[in-house]
């Protein structure tokens, strides 16, 4: 099990939440937490997104002017 600090919603304050043993698998990085002090459980994500290029800033080639 991990232990982390978190704000509980229920407990309306921050407490200790740790992760129940895990049926999937995860071990210590399983997303699912526990508050410690009320039982309020937690879903831990993280989201990743590709770089975009703005619209108006394309990449061009620089011109050559003819001599």
């Amino acid at each position: 099990m991990s232990d982390r600090e978190l704000y509980c919603d229920t407990c309306e304050g921050v407490q200790p939440f740790e992760a129940p043993p895990c049926a999937d698998g995860h071990g210590a990085d399983c997303p699912e937490l526990a508050c410690t002090g009320c039982g309020a459980a937690v879903m831990v994500g993280t989201f990743a997104f590709p770089a975009t290029q703005p619209a108006g800033r394309r990449h061009r080639a620089p011109r050559h002017r003819a001599a």
